[in-house]
């Protein structure tokens, strides 16, 4: 009986030396209670208790969480929309007895107070206002929650918009204005492109007009310069101004002939005519420059001879 009490006695022991040692994870918080009244906060490591009297009434994590909230709001442009926020958050380490016994629901309530501060924030802005002003609304509902959150031994870290979801139809019809918008910046494009090109264009036919009215000139001028040496290399040979300038016409009429008749594609109409017709048409061109000559030198002469009987 003793050997069994011995052993009993021994087993109770063990039991009780089991239920005295407990561990405390890294980054863990324990709360002890004794007798169902708070007792101590238990860090990470070995720790010890009092068997029956004292229990592990739960632990708390000191690590950094995340807490996602989707908040459905109006925009002051009367645009419904979804905003992601996401909340980072820790115990204090020092305010584990507030974390475990002021708040049974953390989640719950850091959830009512984002939702608070975005439906407060949000329907002051306009729908590109939201886009371009969301650390604005991070920053609205981090700084309503540290002030909450502090008295309940939770420390906020960060806030983050990290999506914004408007309507369906309200992107479509975003996109659609962006596109147009696009499509209206390109034809600008295309329309200054256009109008650069026909201004070159006239530009470019402008300066080709000028260089053909300007070589038509350099041509005549030079036509007529030949034609002046002509007519003087003709007057020292005897032949006067006006016979030279009937030579000429003659020669250039039959140089044209010959330039035709050199063009293989080129059309020709000629008019009944005979040999004789043509002979006696040069010949009176000939006779025509003839007789002005004979005109302008008796012209000439009556204005010479009525100069002298005046003197």
């Amino acid at each position: 009986m003793e050997f069994v009490f011995n052993i009993l006695l021994g087993f109770i022991a063990v039991v009780f030396v089991f239920s005295a040692v407990f561990i405390v994870k890294q980054q863990t918080a324990a709360v002890v209670e004794r007798f169902g009244r708070f007792q101590s906060i238990r860090q990470s490591g070995l720790q010890l208790r009092i068997p029956v009297v004292d229990r592990i009434a739960g632990r708390l994590s000191l690590k950094i969480q995340q807490l996602d909230v989707i908040v459905e709001t109006k925009t002051k442009d009367d645009v419904f929309v979804k905003l992601k926020v996401s909340v980072q958050y820790m115990v204090i380490k020092n305010k584990v007895y507030e974390a475990f016994y002021k708040l049974d629901y953390p989640h719950d309530q850091i959830t009512s107070y984002v939702f608070d501060v975005v439906r407060a924030e949000v329907p002051k802005m306009r729908l590109d206002d939201v886009f371009e002003r969301k650390d604005d609304i991070a920053i609205a509902v981090k700084s309503e929650l540290n002030d909450a959150m502090i008295n309940y031994g939770y420390d906020i870290i960060k806030t983050l918009v990290t999506d914004i979801d408007p309507d369906e139809q309200v992107k479509q019809a975003m996109n659609r204005i962006n596109a147009s918008e696009r499509e209206k910046i390109a034809a600008q494009y295309e329309g200054d492109a256009a109008r650069i090109l026909i201004v070159e264009k006239a530009k470019a036919e402008a300066e080709s007009k000028r260089l053909q009215g300007q070589g038509i000139a350099d041509q005549r001028r030079e036509i007529a310069r030949g034609l002046e040496e002509s007519v003087e290399v003709l007057n020292k040979v005897g032949i006067n101004s006006q016979e030279a300038s009937a030579l000429i016409v003659v020669t250039q009429h039959y140089d044209t002939l010959q330039s035709i008749g050199e063009e293989t594609n080129s059309n020709l109409i000629l008019l009944p005519n005979t040999p004789q017709a043509g002979s006696d048409m040069l010949n009176n061109m000939v006779a025509s420059f003839t007789a002005s000559n004979q005109i302008g030198e008796a012209m000439k002469r009556g204005k010479e001879d009525k100069e002298k009987g005046e003197a």
